[in-house]
Formats: structure tokens, sequence, C-alpha cells
């Protein structure tokens, strides 16, 4: 793998740090589990997408630049090396759209690419059910196909963005008879459906960043349906691939965290060389999330060579979801008492930061699959051992 940039993609990290450093908003935004913070953050996707970098990944058509992996790569370090926003519509541009590339008839990558890139409608995901976790194949929410509509009944719960979002798309077991991961259809739904309730989720800071959503004999037009009729495992497991594997975390997310770690370590190194592990555990961060972004690069170039995401993308998950929860125990590790201060107290001066991403670290080993259910993938599909 050569490691040294072409001009091209010198000059692509010029532009991208050039406009994000004359548009990143000089507050940050309210979080995009209150109403208010949502609405600011669906404006920031708006005007990523007027500067053609809502994702950068999209052919030129729906708004993007035809960049490759690589570019893409570049990209996401600029911005997070810019403090930009967290992107509220990931479910969408790095999730779904993909899979709609890759899936989607030409009418539905019209009908719902551009509104996806531009923030006008967000997107959750509808995987997760009472009794179907990680274990999507034990999913029961019914859509009956009644002529030009399905009807659908059930529920989804730890619905990602739901409180606020406009679309859900999801798995929904259109053959009743089947089981596991057979007669599954990947069906979009609108949120404002007749039938719909969304019960909001919180967090272990009160905000509500999942839902359940409840199905009362929902009507979807059958034009929703994404890919065929029963098949819709295979749609989800592209969806899965580049959740776990690439798009949904970037190395440049764990990097920046690297970063800052480093830097409170220096700040506070006095008191925390009392211990040597948590100069270690420093160590091993910085170590560790360079590495992830090495074997992404490296994944990357394969993938642009003509290769695909396999199960290896479950390693991927669990390197980086643990990795995540690592650098932020060692920072509250270096803070002591004061990790408990939360943002908004007044003399958290910006620790505040530690504190929530450990909060949501904690989510991290459990969301995108559990990572016990990915050591099972890896065990019988990469090592070949047995169930």
């Amino acid at each position: 793998m050569n490691l040294d940039y072409t001009p091209a993609q010198q000059a692509l990290r010029k532009e991208v740090r050039s406009w994000l450093a004359a548009n990143v908003p000089a507050r940050p935004l309210q979080s995009f589990d209150t109403a208010e913070g949502f609405q600011q953050h669906r404006d920031w996707e708006a005007r990523l997408n007027a500067g053609r970098w809502g994702m950068v990944t999209w052919p030129e058509a729906f708004g993007g630049r035809g960049c490759d992996l690589i570019e893409w790569l570049i990209f996401e370090e600029e911005y997070y090396r810019a403090g930009a926003p967290l992107r509220v519509n990931q479910n969408g541009i790095f999730l779904l759209g993909p899979t709609l590339m890759e899936h989607g008839s030409a009418a539905q990558q019209a009908r719902f690419l551009p509104k996806m890139a531009t923030g006008e409608e967000v997107w959750a995901q509808g995987w997760s059910e009472p009794g179907a976790g990680s274990d999507m194949a034990a999913i029961r929410c019914r859509a009956q196909r009644q002529g030009d509509v399905y009807v659908i009944n059930g529920q989804k719960t730890w619905s990602t963005r739901a409180v606020w979002a406009d679309w859900c798309f999801g798995l929904f077991r259109s053959d009743p008879q089947s089981q596991r991961h057979r007669g599954l259809s990947f069906i979009l739904l609108p949120l404002d459906s007749p039938g719909i309730t969304v019960r909001p989720i919180p967090q272990l800071d009160h905000l509500p960043g999942f839902a359940e959503i409840f199905f009362d004999d929902v009507s979807v037009p059958v034009d929703n349906l994404l890919g065929e009729e029963g098949q819709g495992w295979a749609v989800a497991m592209a969806t899965a691939g580049f959740e776990r594997g690439l798009m949904l975390r970037s190395p440049a997310r764990f990097q920046e965290t690297a970063r800052r770690l480093v830097q409170l370590y220096r700040d506070n190194q006095p008191a925390v060389d009392r211990d040597p592990a948590l100069h270690d555990a420093v160590l091993r961060a910085w170590q560790d999330a360079e590495s992830y972004c090495l074997a992404t690069y490296r994944t990357a170039c394969r993938i642009n060579r003509g290769g695909a995401i396999g199960p290896e993308s479950s390693t991927n998950k669990i390197f980086w979801s643990e990795l995540d929860q690592r650098m932020h125990a060692t920072a509250m590790s270096i803070l002591g008492a004061r990790a408990e201060l939360l943002p908004h107290a007044p003399d958290a001066a910006g620790l505040g930061r530690w504190l929530e991403g450990w909060l949501f670290s904690q989510a991290g080993t459990i969301y995108a699959g559990s990572n016990e259910i990915q050591r099972n993938i890896i065990a019988e599909r990469m090592l070949g051992m047995p169930r």
C-alpha cells in the first residue's frame, strides 16, 4: 500500500480544509437529541450539501463529488480536525444511501437521495425488535401485501434518531410462514404515516437518542420495497457491512479522540505520571487509533481495486467500539472527580465532553450488532468454526 498522497489528493485536502475553516459554526451546535439541536444539525446538513460536501463519495448527479474511499478518508480527517458537527443524518447518508445505490431502482434513487443529501429528510433505523436485537433473523414485525400496498404491524425498538426523523428503513417479515433470514423484506416508510406511534427512549443523559416505533395497520406503497420481496436479508447485510465496516465510523473520529486524550494527559501530566498505567493507556490509545486508520486505508484500497467488504467488517466493529470505550475510560481516570462534570457545569471548562463521550461509548459494543454476535460471525465465517 502506497501511503504517499497524490497531488490531486493533496489539493482535495486543501480545498476541504479551506471550506471548513470558513463554514464550521463558531459555537458548538446543541445536541441533536433535542428538538432545537436536531434542527440546527439539519441546517448544517443543508450547508454541507450546498458546498457539495454532504457525501463526497456520492455521484455528482446526486449532489456528491464522485470521490473514491481514499478521498473520503481525507475528507473525514479534515472534518474531524476542524471540529465540525456530528452528522444527524448518518443513518441515511452513510448507510441507506450506499444501499440505495447498490439495490435501489433509478426511481428510488431519484426520489430519496437528493432529499437525504440536503437534510430535508432525515432517516431512522428500523432493525431491532423486542426479542430480536443483534439477531435480526428473529424479526417478527409483519408486512402483509395487499394489492399495491404493504400493511405493517408490530414493533421496532432502539431506533436511532427516530424521535425527530422523517423516514425509517428496516426489515419486515413479508412471508408469515418463513423462518430466520428467509421471507424478510427491506421497506422504506415515512414516520408520519397513519398508524405509527413513536415513543422516545431516554439515554443515560436523559435525552431521547432512541425510540420505540409501533405499527398498527400502517399502509406503505409496494414501490417503497428496496430490492426483491422476501430477499431483504441480502439488502440488509449490505447496509450492515457499511455500518460495521467503513462508513459509519471513520478512523478520523477516533484519531481526534486520541489527540484530545494526549492533550488531556499533557495538561495533567505531573499528577497522571504517578500512575504509569495511565501513561501506557494513553500511548496504546494513540497507537490503536493509528492502527485502525492504516487498516481502513488498506480496506479502502482493496475496495477501490474492485474488492468488497466481507465478514471482516465484524472485526472492524469490535475494534473501533472497544477502542472508543478504552479511550474514554482512560480520560475518566485522568480527570478523577472532575470527570463527573456535565458539559453545562460552571467549572467544566470543556471537560464535560469527556463524560458525554464516555456515556455514548458504552453503547458502541451493542449497536450495529453486539460484539458478542460479531465474535460469533468471525468464528463461523472467517475461521470456519462450528456453531
